[in-house]
């Protein structure tokens, strides 16, 4: 790995059942470099990031972040990884439905041992941040999906982690929301210094980035790198 390398992975190899899903794949993130992670639907792609995030196992293959190996690594390990180092942005923003939009946004630093108080400062920050300020006390089931997406950014961003990984974060979106979040995610992240792993299958999103990967057949093609 390179001084400036995050995590890299190299060789991964998932099935699901008899079912290959990945086969022999790689991919390194630098710090604060926004990456977009493409292919067809079943290409792969999803399953590349939840294993990057440590949220699957691969069966071959390393993914080394920081020096620490994710492949091998306790389940405790890994959970406290995704509390304070990694950020995740999903297709349907997956707030909690009972808690506010404030309540939402502080809940990673309450998980990671943060009082109450300094916790929802930060997070009515961040709400700031993402133009959604107004929505702090309101609860998920009352606002739009692309004002729920922006509260979803900065729930993502909140902790200030290293990795943000974002799984087709517009995809639920219309084009104009779509590209809103976008700007605000790209923006928020490059100014945190927080690098983004990017899955989507639209080439519009994908314009984002600062380089783009293609998988297909399980398999990882660099574009940039291709150019």
């Amino acid at each position: 790995m390179t001084a400036d390398t995050l995590l890299k992975a190299e060789g991964i190899h998932k099935s699901f059942g008899s079912t290959p899903a990945l086969s022999g794949a790689s991919l390194s993130i630098t710090a604060g470099e926004l990456v977009a992670v493409m292919g067809p639907s079943g290409s792969g792609k999803s399953t590349l990031l939840h294993c990057l995030a440590g949220i699957l196992r691969p069966e071959q293959g390393s993914i080394d972040y920081q020096g620490l190996e994710l492949t091998t690594s306790a389940d405790s390990r890994l959970s406290a990884l995704r509390r304070s180092d990694f950020g995740f942005l999903f297709q349907f923003g997956q707030l909690v439905p009972e808690l506010s939009c404030l309540e939402n946004v502080a809940l990673p630093l309450r998980l990671n041992g943060m009082r109450r108080r300094p916790a929802e400062e930060r997070a009515a920050e961040w709400l700031e941040r993402t133009d959604v300020a107004d929505l702090a006390a309101k609860r998920p089931g009352e606002i739009s999906g692309g004002q729920g997406q922006r509260v979803g950014v900065a729930r993502a961003l909140v902790t200030q982690p290293k990795v943000v990984f974002a799984d087709e974060p517009t995809g639920a979106l219309d084009s104009l929301n779509g590209e809103r979040v976008m700007r605000l995610l790209a923006g928020a992240a490059r100014d945190s210094g927080t690098a983004v792993v990017l899955v989507t299958h639209e080439s519009r999103v994908a314009a984002y980035a600062d380089r783009e990967v293609v998988v297909r057949d399980g398999r990882t093609r660099d574009l940039t790198a291709a150019i």
